[in-house]
């Protein structure tokens, strides 16, 4: 691996530590308390201030604002942190705040994430694996989102909501209840538009976790059914696919309620916990 390369104009917290091979750019600023991994970098006008530890290969574009303060009027200035993973690309201006005494103190991105430009997430917010979230997507506080999903652009998420794994959210959507996993959700007022099959056979789902997928978006989301019902015929109807497990977990799990109108049906019925 290539020694550590710092320009002349970065200004770095004598308390941070850097990795084997990482890279600062110009005007770049590292805070206290930053841990940087062995061949990541930070170009030039980054900035990523601490406590805040980030593992490999992570790349942060410029002005990218990654670890400061959350923006919550509760927060007093309590020690909270930033824990990111290995292999994430923050693209320009992406913020990334860290967690809150309220919310559990730490806000979490796992690996191979994409943060496209003006992207944010918000404190307490705990991110899976190999996300995609589009130009302007915008998470609330204490969001969690899981592997695999991707958020629209301009696509907003409010706080306290799930995204379910393998989640395809359109641009331009407002999400004020939990994101069923597998599926695709848009809108401003939002429903469930069927199984996201273009990203399952991306992520080499077999044809037949796809087709039994496909039968438990019909029960739950075409059905009418309530939600409580279309769960109670779907435990005892699905084939014992993994995936439609997790699916029938995600749902029962919910606090919020979770999207599950049909397009051209409003809000005629909406998911809930069951």
């Amino acid at each position: 691996m290539k020694s550590t390369e710092i320009h002349a104009t970065a200004v770095i917290d004598p308390t941070a530590t850097l990795g084997t091979g990482v890279v600062i750019g110009p005007y770049a600023v590292i805070g206290a308390q930053v841990e940087i991994g062995d061949g990541t970098e930070i170009a030039s006008g980054a900035q990523v201030m601490g406590p805040t530890s980030m593992g490999r290969d992570n790349r942060v574009f410029p002005h990218a604002c990654i670890g400061f303060d959350p923006q919550d009027l509760k927060f007093k200035g309590e020690e909270t942190r930033l824990d990111i993973g290995d292999a994430n690309h923050f693209r320009e201006f992406c913020t990334v705040n860290r967690g809150t005494g309220f919310g559990g103190g730490v806000t979490s991105i796992g690996d191979h994430n994409l943060f496209m430009a003006y992207s944010h997430v918000a404190h307490d917010c705990h991110v899976g694996n190999e996300t995609i979230f589009v130009n302007n997507a915008t998470l609330g506080g204490h969001v969690e989102v899981g592997d695999y999903a991707t958020v629209g652009a301009f696509g907003s998420v409010h706080q306290f909501c799930r995204v379910g794994a393998y989640a395809y959210i359109g641009g331009y959507s407002v999400l004020t209840r939990d994101v069923l996993p597998y599926m695709k959700t848009v809108g401003m007022k939002p429903a469930c538009y069927g199984v996201n099959r273009v990203g399952l056979k991306r992520r080499g789902l077999a044809a037949e976790s796809l087709s039994a997928l496909e039968s438990a978006y019909r029960l739950l989301v075409r059905s009418r059914l309530p939600p409580n019902k279309a769960l109670e015929r779907l435990r005892a109807e699905h084939n014992g696919d993994e995936h439609v497990t997790q699916l029938i977990a995600f749902v029962a799990g919910s606090e919020r309620g979770v999207i599950m109108d049909a397009p051209g049906r409003g809000a005629s019925r909406g998911g809930g916990a069951a």
